[in-house]
């Protein structure tokens, strides 16, 4: 299938390509924990809304001078809990993404939201700020299994609040967790059936997966329960796509469905390589920049271990590493301050709270856009890479085990791109660790 959204034309230049960037923005506040997640997101029992609201345009703005002249095709609150935002500060936010930047004429601005009855009631308000695009978290239409899962909503406010979306936004997805104990294929498809029936354009559906440091982790290594084994989770997979393909949403990517031309822009920004700016406590980004020094004072510099570059101390900041001079653009990797009380002092002391600012090194690039792109239906369009990055991808995947790989049906015998099978897709780790040379 095609994914309308990122084809590039292969005549562009790496900087053409790379002129189109995606904002995202962190929002690290939730009404409560969820035992399976480990995103960074935290209860507090009142958040300073108007401090809040500062920090993010003074950090949003620290970041626009190192990414000048570019279209903003996307812009994403995620969090934790967005929806908990003042729509006055979406608003804020976005009304200042355009004055920084050009804006595509059909820029995708998603907010992530929850399905109570008191975040539900915002998204009038969220729309007027200029959100187009709501993504709910769902995750279960049983009450039981929202339960286990630790959400605050039932199955019936989840109906209403995805009733409220459809009738509020244009566009509209909703996620569900699956793979979950004791769930069968029979079990899954009747739920997956009946959330069909409400969907829009698009959904995404997550097998349950236990992380490190949750709740989840600990009563799984205790015992408290179990989930399906990889035969099972493989049938649940194969199910899941059956059923999504026959009512018209088609996986572009392991856990995401949706209609032609309905894809989440924002998302395929990350999965295929693009530039994005992110701020907010904990926030990642992945920019190409104009080697120029990082603004702060102080000058103390020591040697760092990427890429050549130097690590230098900005007073009352945490240590940055600069990247280095010369010409050309460079690709960079950014995080911010995972605390949001340290976060909030950082950026009104220095105007952010980057803590990481490391150039990334070619073999780096390649393993992170292989471990992303293999993570779509189309793959890695050679052509396209090369565009966006200058060089070509084939000199670093090995051959011998891309051949294997194709002989076992794990990759698409196609030599215009590296695209793994449904059944590739399942094994994404062991393919992108044994294809890198």
């Amino acid at each position: 299938m095609s994914l309308h959204a990122t084809e590039y034309n292969t005549d562009q230049t790496p900087q053409q390509v790379r002129g189109l960037l995606a904002i995202y923005i962190h929002w690290p506040f939730c009404k409560s924990k969820c035992p399976y997640c480990d995103f960074n997101s935290h209860v507090r029992d009142s958040v300073e809304q108007e401090r809040w609201r500062a920090a993010l345009l003074r950090e949003l703005e620290y970041m626009a001078q190192y990414v000048p002249n570019r279209e903003v095709t996307s812009i994403f609150f995620g969090g934790g809990t967005p929806s908990l935002m003042p729509p006055a500060t979406a608003q804020a936010l976005i009304e200042r993404v355009r004055t920084l930047w050009k804006t595509s004429d059909d820029i995708e601005i998603t907010l992530e939201a929850n399905p109570t009855s008191v975040e539900a009631a915002a998204f009038k308000d969220f729309k007027t700020a200029g959100i187009n695009r709501v993504s709910l978290g769902i995750q279960s239409l049983r009450d039981e299994e929202l339960k286990f899962l630790g959400r605050e909503h039932s199955a019936n406010e989840a109906l209403k609040a995805i009733e409220l979306a459809r009738n509020t936004f244009s566009r509209y997805s909703f996620d569900l967790i699956y793979a979950r104990p004791n769930q069968t294929t029979a079990t899954w498809e009747k739920e997956l059936l009946e959330a069909l029936k409400y969907a829009g354009e698009h959904l995404s559906l997550y097998q349950l997966t236990i992380e490190e440091n949750t709740a989840f982790h600990h009563a799984y290594a205790k015992g408290g329960f179990t989930l399906p084994d990889e035969a099972e989770s493989e049938a649940l997979y194969r199910m899941t796509e059956d059923v999504m393909t026959a009512h018209g949403l088609l996986a572009y990517e392991v856990s995401n469905y949706a209609k032609p031309k309905q894809e989440s822009r924002h998302n395929l920004a990350y999965w295929q390589g693009l530039d994005y700016v992110g701020i907010g406590p904990g926030a990642h980004g992945r920019i190409s920049i104009i080697p120029s020094p990082l603004v702060g004072e102080g000058d103390e510099r020591s040697k760092s271990g990427g890429g050549g570059s130097k690590n230098h101390s900005l007073r009352n900041s945490p240590s940055l590493t600069l990247p280095h001079k010369g010409g050309g653009n460079i690709r960079i990797a950014t995080q911010t301050l995972k605390s949001p009380e340290r976060w909030l002092e950082n950026v009104e002391k220095n105007g952010h709270a980057v803590e990481v600012w490391q150039e990334i090194a070619r073999e780096q690039e390649v393993e992170e856009r292989l471990m992303m792109g293999l993570r779509l239906s189309d793959g890695i369009d050679y052509a396209a890479f090369k565009a966006q990055t200058g060089y070509d991808l084939a000199p670093y995947i090995n051959q011998k085990n891309r051949d294997l790989y194709i002989a076992e049906g794990l990759l698409e015998n196609n030599p215009a791109r590296l695209q793994a099978t449904l059944k590739g897709r399942l094994l994404l780790n062991r393919l992108t660790a044994e294809l890198l040379v």
